[in-house]
């Protein structure tokens, strides 16, 4: 019996494709479908099975798995779901950019950025205020309901001239089965943009004298080549740290796994008396800037910053749902603060129209983001390796900017792993906000002209 259970085991877990090290968060994904009406694709109705039965005991994989924890056996819920893990991704978290996954990798990867736990990552900001409604005058574009078919795209939303002219989910049948309008979507680069508008708050609070002050009273980096430098240039990623940092080569850095850990740390191993050098200024992208500036803001603000942030997401912005924000369990004055974020698809939507009001209405926050905009760098030959949806010649204050064939207009730009896209015509209030779960150069390209471009450069015609 025990051998038959042993098979049973084998083939089940082989047939899904996981590793090991996957095992306790395919529990919790099954959990999950099990408690939010998905048993459909569980096998047996949540059958379950001993992990450890596979394992000889206190073997290297039997004590990895804990096993001896669980005198009754490690039981796992299994699904009927052909997930397929891709160990070429930089990250197990990651679908990795060449992959075209199938429908049942999605729904896995779907769960790990958006519902998966991460209470020990990001800290949430609750909303406390009366929400800002949203006016809608709805329109169909049967082309966009065609590339939701087949593409990653999970949520798709168009604002103009103060109303919603497209409201779209993928389809029931695709993924939209699984989400609503409180459904969080993970982003770490869109963060960094958020991380620049916060830090215009910062900047007209009294907290930090401009773009243009030096970060040299910040003991966290000193004897490193950021010390002394502007924060323009920590804002448009151009402090000549691309001798140690190129995220563009291979999706990696030199500093290792810097976001798992405090910027005292990241200093202290990879900077400070390392007799490191700054290179020439020339822009490069990389997430260790963002952590910088968030840090720093931090630093300046200090025990203040709760009351910040809820001043910025609640009375100006307005948010419906709760905001996710990145932090680590390091000790806050080593700099644990990270910039990814979690939030709804109309919360990303009310962040993108406070930015454009901002601007239009010309407050001390907006004189930021057009100084920004003045202030912004060529991106230079790095930008060939941008994906097509965030492909832009120009880069200003953590925002992408002067997009191909929209040059003649202001635009900030958001970009993020798997397609994620927000463009902002400042000057024409018109927002597009896309959430997407996958992207790459095949299957998953979805058309970013006809979905990003065109409605920003032609406007939507109402009938």
């Amino acid at each position: 019996m025990k051998k038959i259970i042993i098979i049973l085991t084998l083939s089940l877990l082989t047939s899904s494709n996981l590793f090991a090290s996957e095992f306790n968060e395919q529990n919790q994904f099954n959990q999950w479908l099990l408690e939010n009406g998905h048993s459909q694709y569980l096998k047996d109705e949540g059958a379950k099975v001993d992990v450890c039965a596979k394992y000889k005991r206190n073997s290297d994989a039997w004590l990895n798995e804990e096993c001896g924890n669980y005198p009754k056996g490690k039981m796992i819920t299994l699904n009927n779901l052909n997930i397929k893990i891709d160990n070429k991704a930089f990250s197990s978290t990651n679908i990795a950019y060449h992959s075209n996954p199938n429908r049942d990798t999605l729904i896995y990867y779907l769960w790990k950025y958006s519902y998966r736990d991460r209470g020990s990552h990001l800290k949430e900001f609750k909303p406390t205020n009366n929400s800002y409604d949203f006016k809608f005058n709805l329109i169909e574009d049967k082309f966009l309901k065609k590339q939701m078919k087949t593409k990653g795209i999970l949520s798709y939303l168009y604002y103009q001239d103060g109303e919603v002219l497209i409201d779209e989910f993928s389809p029931k049948e695709r993924l939209g089965e699984f989400l609503n309008n409180e459904t969080k979507f993970y982003s770490m680069s869109m963060g960094k943009s958020v991380t620049s508008y916060l830090l215009g708050h910062a900047i007209c609070e009294g907290y930090i004298d401009g773009v243009d002050a030096r970060v040299n009273d910040w003991p966290v980096i000193k004897d490193s080549l950021y010390h002394d430098q502007k924060l323009i240039n920590f804002l448009n990623m151009n402090t000549g740290d691309q001798k140690y940092i190129d995220e563009f080569a291979d999706g990696t850095s030199k500093l290792g796994a810097y976001e798992d850990r405090d910027i005292e740390t990241t200093m202290r191993s990879h900077f400070r008396n390392k007799n490191t050098k700054k290179s020439k200024e020339r822009y490069n992208y990389n997430g260790f800037i963002t952590q910088l500036i968030l840090n720093y803001m931090k630093f300046k603000i200090g025990g203040d910053y709760d009351k910040f942030y809820s001043k910025v997401f609640n009375d100006k912005i307005k948010i419906k749902n709760s905001i996710r924000y990145g932090y680590t369990s390091f000790q806050e004055k080593n700099g644990n603060g990270h910039p990814n974020i979690m939030a709804t698809r109309f919360d990303y939507l009310r962040i993108a129209k406070a930015i454009m009001d901002d601007y239009q209405n010309d407050t001390c926050v907006g004189k930021y983001l057009k100084e920004i905009h003045k202030r912004r760098i060529p991106k230079g030959g790095v930008n060939v390796n941008e994906p097509a949806f965030g492909k832009t010649s120009s880069y200003g204050g953590q925002f992408h900017m002067d997009y191909p064939g929209l040059k003649d207009k202001i635009i900030f730009g958001m970009g993020g792993y798997g397609g994620n896209t927000i463009l902002i015509d400042v000057e024409n209030s018109r927002i597009l906000v896309i959430n997407s779960l996958h992207y790459n150069n095949s299957k998953y390209k979805y058309n970013h002209k006809k979905l990003i471009l065109d409605p920003i450069k032609e406007g939507k015609q109402i009938n």
